[in-house]
């Protein structure tokens, strides 16, 4: 970028300025449940549990095998009564949800379950009529009363892991406190604040909206929105937004974006886009749940006819509605879409937001991470750490003439220097300011030309460097900083270097533990990247503890041209992640195989990037390689788990064994099943272990 100061020539490239059950659409059926509610499964449950009890103590069957007899007027009713209410109203989910899914031409789950049920219904009923020989209304009953139980624990366990959306909503509160023009404090709704209104935010209380600060400063709790555990101070001028805790202070805020404008709408628009969108894996899961639907219906057909043809037509009832019950995909339905919302959730806590599933699951085949340096492995923040004179100038006359020189230049050393001279209390000023655009900036100070600049200013001008000078600025350059001189400009005569300035951007402590922990996770190469002169490029880079030979470093790069160095990378066979801000470097970060932003804070739509990191720690990173990884393992042992039930389980159901006298009943079919789907669902739970944010040290 060729700002309007030069500086970067020296050192620095520029660093610029629902629905609850969302993302559980279409995986194995899931969204053909009828309301999606737990509760509606919950009430279900026990009222069809309170009606399985009778039906079951008053089978003959259940009487033979506990040696017990009931006999009361009414009995031989109890079954086909209650069974029938059972059968209607704690089965109405499934048939609902298998109409649904014929009428939709994607059968599945629900449609398993439907035929099930109503074959076993239809069975008890011809049972009643004298048409077979079976005591089948318990079975009924058990097998749609652990349906309900399993589905209720599935709606829990999916509605706990995207609870990130329903704990983002809670981060607002319900009012706020906002003052008139008298300064007199009104309680309104959150939903009536305005842009541009003026709100009270007591310490202790949440912000309601986005704003800006006009008054007071204090502590922000900001762990909810950026995953970052310490208090951030916060003053006049600062932005802050909606659900953050001011700690310690009061505040007045100005309003400047409410409702769907704010960062924390954003986050959990983002939250909800992850939650549903499965990625590859699960477009494979989605295709075995449709053909294992096939698989189930052909297995209980030729169940059926088997066992007639071998003259057994109770157990050929029996036998179809098992294999349709214990083949229904409930775990293989459940095994990505729940590792997706739970993955999500956590890692939206910690602050980190996946923008696109597909890049997250990229993550953790990365073997090479490049980090542009300014603002992610540094500080992004210079400050003034030498100052040299000659010319009959002493250090501080020559700070107080560059500063001046610099008060209107934006640039991030110009600022450090005009700081430096104001701490100093080292005022001066300046008229005739202009910018030498890539090269440095001139004015004019107490009736006097100057210039402040980098090589390309000196080469420009043509001035030699004094000696002195000279050895301080190579001892600067060697430890990795900026140089800028002062140069005075005579009417009628040679430009004299008369000043020399160190300026640093201090390395992050964290950047180090960073880089050793992405070698520890079997990263092959760490590169940075950065529009610093060689030197300073490469003793920063020693300071990271870069292994010479193996770690890599991009010098001197414009940051339009910084794509260029992903290409170089990816030419080599290597997978790229490239950490950024998502400011000057967002065609690198579209153009790597993972773009990672960083220290986004509340700029959470960063389009550039597939993950957002809204803290500006890079040891986020390691967390966003940790959740790839541990993520596609519990998806692949969750696929591996349900598939494998599936090979095992439908031969027992069709009673391959049961000459052996290994045969499984509808209601063992029915707690098979959802059994499955309890280990599935407790498998993804493990992932609440992974660690995503840095250890306190």
């Amino acid at each position: 970028m060729q700002h309007e100061h030069g500086h970067h020539d020296a050192d620095h490239e520029p660093h610029a300025e629902h629905d609850e059950h969302a993302g559980h659409g279409q995986h194995g059926g899931h969204d053909k449940h009828a309301g999606h509610d737990p509760e509606q499964f919950r009430r279900k449950f026990w009222l069809s549990l309170a009606l399985t009890v009778p039906i079951v103590l008053t089978s003959h069957m259940v009487m033979d095998w506990l040696g017990y007899s009931l006999d009361f007027p009414g009995v031989r009713w109890v079954g086909p009564v209650l069974g029938t209410v059972v059968f209607f109203y704690g089965g109405w989910p499934f048939l609902v949800g298998g109409v649904r899914e014929v009428r939709d031409r994607a059968p599945g789950m629900m449609l398993l379950i439907s035929m099930a049920i109503t074959v076993a219904y239809l069975a008890s009923l011809a049972t009643s009529l004298g048409l077979f020989d079976l005591d089948f209304w318990w079975e009924l009953a058990a097998l749609v009363t652990i349906m309900l139980l399993g589905h209720w624990q599935e709606m829990k366990a999916i509605g706990q892991a995207q609870g990130a959306l329903a704990a983002l909503a809670a981060l607002l509160p319900d009012d706020a406190e906002r003052l008139d023009e008298s300064g007199a404090v009104h309680r309104v709704p959150v939903a009536d604040l305005r842009v541009g209104d003026l709100v009270l935010v007591r310490s202790g209380g949440r912000v309601p909206a986005d704003g800006r600060i006009v008054d007071g400063a204090a502590e922000l709790d900001e762990s909810m929105i950026t995953g970052e555990s310490r208090p951030v101070p916060r003053a006049v001028g600062d932005r802050v937004v909606a659900g953050t805790v001011a700690t310690d202070s009061a505040l007045r805020v100005r309003v400047e974006a409410v409702g769907e404008d704010t960062a924390l709408a954003g986050i959990g628009r983002l939250v909800a886009q992850a939650q549903s969108s499965g990625g590859r894996a699960q477009v494979l899961a989605d295709r075995f749940a449709a053909l294992l639907f096939y698989v189930a219906a052909v297995a209980g057909l030729a169940t059926f006819v088997a066992w007639l043809v071998l003259g057994n037509t109770d157990q050929a009832v029996i036998r179809t509605v098992t294999v349709l019950v214990i083949a229904c995909p409930h775990a293989l339905g459940l095994a990505i879409p729940l590792v997706v919302a739970l993955s999500t959730a956590l890692s939206a806590r910690a602050g980190i937001l996946v923008k696109d599933r597909l890049a997250l699951e990229r993550m953790r085949t990365v073997d090479a991470v490049l980090f542009d340096k300014t603002g992610t492995l540094t500080k992004g923040r210079h400050t003034l750490t030498g100052v040299a004179a000659t010319g009959g100038l002493d250090e501080d006359g020559a700070l107080r003439l560059a500063g001046a020189v610099e008060a209107d230049s934006e640039h991030p050393l110009a600022r450090a220097l005009v700081t430096a001279a104001q701490d100093r209390g080292l005022g001066a000023t300046a008229r005739d300011f202009r910018s030498l655009t890539g090269r440095g900036v001139r004015a004019t100070v107490d009736g006097a030309d100057w210039a402040v600049g980098g090589p390309a200013l000196l080469r420009e001008l043509g001035a030699d460097v004094p000696a002195e000078l000279t050895r301080a600025a190579e001892g600067w350059s060697r430890r990795g900083a900026a140089v800028l001189h002062l140069v005075r400009l005579p009417d009628d005569g040679r430009p004299e270097v008369v000043g020399a300035f160190a300026l640093e951007d201090e390395v992050r402590p964290e950047a180090r533990a960073a880089i050793a922990e992405l070698r520890e996770q079997g990263v092959k190469k760490i590169v940075m990247i950065t529009g610093d002169a060689r030197p300073v490029a490469e003793a920063v880079a020693a300071d990271l503890g870069f292994r010479p030979g193996v770690d890599e470093v991009f010098a001197e790069v414009l940051p339009a041209d910084k794509d260029k160095a992903v290409t170089e990378l990816q030419s080599r066979g290597l997978t790229v992640a490239m950490v950024g801000d998502g400011v000057n470097d967002a065609p690198a970060l579209a153009r790597a195989d993972v773009g990672v932003a960083i220290g986004a804070g509340t700029d959470v739509a960063i389009e550039s990037a597939g993950v957002v990191l809204a803290s500006s720690d890079p040891r986020g990173v390691t967390g966003v390689i940790r959740l790839s990884r541990a993520s596609y393992r519990k998806m692949r042992q969750n696929l591996a788990w349900a598939a494998g039930y599936n090979v095992v389980a439908i031969p027992l159901a069709a009673g391959v064994l049961a000459w052996a006298g290994v045969a499984l009943s509808p209601a063992v079919g029915a707690v098979l099943m959802s059994a499955s789907t309890i280990v599935v669902a407790l498998n993804a739970q493990l992932l609440r272990r992974v660690r995503l944010t840095p250890a306190d040290d």
